[in-house]
């Protein structure tokens, strides 16, 4: 276990609880500046929060599930050789689920899980749900049964591929996934590949997929567990594993306006833990936040008044 100095992590505690009421005070308090409305970091093999940002706010994680359904693949037990079969969805998809993977089609389960994690290739995390011992429904209660056992009570899922707006944690829960992703080597060597090459049967055919996390392509962030995510309503996503300060972080980021805010989240945070430099984000990410987070407040009051009436 790596241990961070005293002196460095209590004035960090002492911020978490004044941060997390109000966000926008981040840079204010000493805190990293972040686009991402969500946010939590630890170092790795701890639960303990370095800061959170709403950490405990349960929101849609989008594909950030596709951890969640590697943990349970890879704890299952089952043949990472066994050729599996993409059959045609049996229920409909919650939100476009386009594929260039053809039906009828066979791929190794390894190589199904490993196109999942690094190319967040829905249909593969569907199919490798579908090919569950106890089927699709039995792999969506275990993946929450996971979560139960994980600890994570902010944490529900409805389907395995992150489609649906249903699917949400919180990013200290996601702390606590990442966790226990880590115990896994597989699931880091297979969300941190680059590019692959996946070789299909029936017919036989290969495509190629890319990581969607350009930082797992720079050797200096030392990235070991990634995973992105994105939909409409959960903004994008980034949880990630990567060398901070000589020490191995998790970085859970979530619900952020741009496609690149995630990673300047996270080259602000590997800033602040060298340096203790805040930085500041851009106005338009500043809106944004403050529009989430009024959306997120008046939802809240909303629920308080239907339960007191």
């Amino acid at each position: 276990m790596i241990f961070i100095k005293r002196l460095f992590i209590m004035p960090v505690l002492l911020a978490v609880t004044l941060l997390s009421a109000n966000p926008v005070l981040a840079s204010s308090q000493g805190m990293p500046a972040l686009a991402s409305v969500n946010a939590a970091a630890a170092v790795a093999g701890d639960d303990a929060l370095l800061f959170g940002k709403n950490a405990d706010r349960p929101v849609p994680i989008a594909s950030i599930t596709k951890l969640m359904t590697a943990l349970v693949v890879v704890e299952s037990g089952q043949d990472m050789n066994e050729w599996l079969t993409f059959e045609e969805r049996h229920v409909p998809a919650a939100a476009n689920a386009w594929t260039r993977i053809r039906v009828g089609s066979r791929l190794k389960r390894s190589d199904v899980l490993r196109i999942a994690l690094m190319s967040s290739e829905n249909f593969a995390a569907y199919t490798l749900a579908r090919s569950y011992p106890d089927g699709f429904d039995g792999f969506v209660a275990a993946m929450n049964a996971k979560a139960v056992e994980l600890g994570m009570d902010n944490t529900r899922f409805v389907d395995p591929t992150g489609l649906s707006v249903e699917n949400v944690s919180s990013a200290s829960d996601l702390v606590r996934l990442a966790n226990a992703a880590l115990a896994h080597p597989l699931i880091g060597e297979y969300s941190t590949t680059g590019y692959y090459r996946a070789e299909f049967r029936g017919p036989r055919y290969s495509l190629s997929f890319g990581n969607t996390n350009a930082l797992v392509h720079r050797q200096s962030w030392g990235v070991g567990l990634s995973k992105t995510g994105y939909l409409t309503e959960a903004g994008r996503c980034l949880i990630m594993v990567s060398e901070m300060d000589s020490k191995p972080v998790i970085t859970v980021l979530l619900d952020s306006l741009g496609t690149r805010s995630p990673m300047g989240d996270a080259g602000r945070i590997k800033r602040w833990l060298a340096s203790g430099d805040p930085g500041s984000v851009a106005a338009a990410a500043k809106r944004y936040e403050q529009e989430k987070n009024a959306a997120w407040a008046a939802t809240e009051g909303s629920q308080t008044a239907r339960i007191n009436q």
